[in-house]
């Protein structure tokens, strides 16, 4: 089968052209050209005049949407928040757990297996965040199921749904050493909710640590004596910082500071959402914790600490490209490719001929209006 996107404007990773056309065949992108391409007999024909085609956006850390959370265990849940993401371009999601029992997360785990993946984004398996954190450190994480790393309990939870990434403190005991373990497994390690100095860092850099969870958040900050996780993000070239983009969890000066020194092929961008995102302002919960969400903030009810995000990945994009005064197709990159690149994905985050056909067309407000996955119309407005 294929599929034609004609009149589009293309942003692409390096690659911007004012109009293209891209030709799907099948689950593919076969090619990609300027101005017009002669569609194949009984093509189907999308005109994106007026919009402009991006690689579909990858989302490594999200804990819900439209009033479901992953840690609810529910498959029902799980299915509307794959097919609620496709509203603001995801085609590629993690779902991300909480600090919560074994028996919730194996739960959550079942729930997201029971996900048929044929109606919304692709979930290739989860993310962890948590429960291997460090107490005083934990934000929004329920302190009552805080452990100490434990290789035996991600075993356990890989074998009811594929675990891809993982976010923990590496300060905690045996943490350097699990950073190996999770390597071996295929696992990305990833740090934070943590008090970690630097030079704990170092040793879990050389362990194979690559990966910072919602940079700058519930992690050691920049300090001319200890540069702390923050300065070890900014100095270290080779590792991924996640970005929560709202202008809330980070401001806008910092945005601008992290993508000058990393460069957006190092960059991130998440939407860490809870429950409440696609949803009004009001009360919630998070991990059992009770949540209050004004002006779009969500907010633990007791103590105030920021809990999650109700961003959507279209928004983020938006926010950088405004904030950062930096190219599109330079910051396009930290949507996608960087995530894919993190993760060892080479088949997606790029809109060029072999890739998969994850497609996002956007209006000049960044309004998602239609989103491909593998091809296929999955969402259009």
């Amino acid at each position: 089968m294929f599929t034609l996107i004609e009149n589009c404007r293309l942003i692409s990773p390096d690659v911007e052209i004012s109009e293209a056309s891209i030709l799907i065949e099948n689950d593919r992108i076969i090619k990609v050209s300027p101005g017009k391409i002669t569609a194949p007999a009984g093509a189907e024909i999308i005109d994106a005049a007026g919009l402009t085609a991006v690689p579909g956006f990858i989302d490594l850390h999200c804990h819900g949407r439209n009033s479901f959370d992953f840690c609810d265990g529910s498959a029902d849940g799980a299915k509307a928040i794959a097919e609620n993401k496709l509203a603001e371009g995801v085609t590629t999601l993690l779902p991300t757990t909480l600090t919560v029992s074994e028996a919730d997360l194996a739960d959550s785990l079942r729930a997201v297996a029971a996900y048929d993946q044929k109606t919304g984004c692709r979930i290739p398996g989860v993310h962890l965040e948590g429960p291997f954190i460090n107490v005083k450190a934990a934000g929004a994480q329920n302190p009552a199921f805080v452990r100490t790393p434990d290789a035996a309990e991600v075993d356990r939870l890989n074998a009811v749904f594929p675990v891809k990434k993982i976010t923990f403190a590496i300060e905690e005991n045996n943490g350097i050493e699990f950073v190996s373990e999770m390597l071996k497994r295929g696992i990305v390690p990833s740090c934070t909710h943590s008090q970690a100095k630097y030079e704990t860092f170092k040793q879990a850099h050389q362990a194979g640590l690559r990966n910072l969870s919602h940079f700058c958040n519930q992690m050691t900050p920049l300090h001319h004596r200890d540069i702390g996780l923050v300065g070890a993000g900014l100095l270290h070239k080779d590792v991924f910082a996640e970005l929560i983009c709202d202008k809330l969890h980070i401001s806008p000066a910092m945005i601008q500071l992290v993508f000058s020194v990393k460069g957006a092929d190092k960059i991130i961008l998440i939407s860490d959402a809870m429950r409440a995102s696609g949803m009004p302002d009001g009360e919630y919960s998070l991990g059992g914790l009770p949540v209050m969400v004004a002006d779009g903030a969500a907010r633990l009810k007791e103590g105030g600490a920021l809990a999650g995000s109700t961003l959507q990945l279209a928004t983020a994009f938006k926010n950088i490209c405004e904030v950062t005064g930096i190219k599109a197709s330079e910051l396009i990159k930290s949507t996608s490719a960087s995530a894919a690149t993190a993760m060892g994905w080479l088949d997606r985050g790029y809109l060029m001929p072999g890739y998969l056909a994850d497609i996002v067309l956007l209006d000049g407000e960044f309004k998602v209006r239609k989103t491909l996955v593998g091809g296929e119309v999955r969402f259009a407005c």
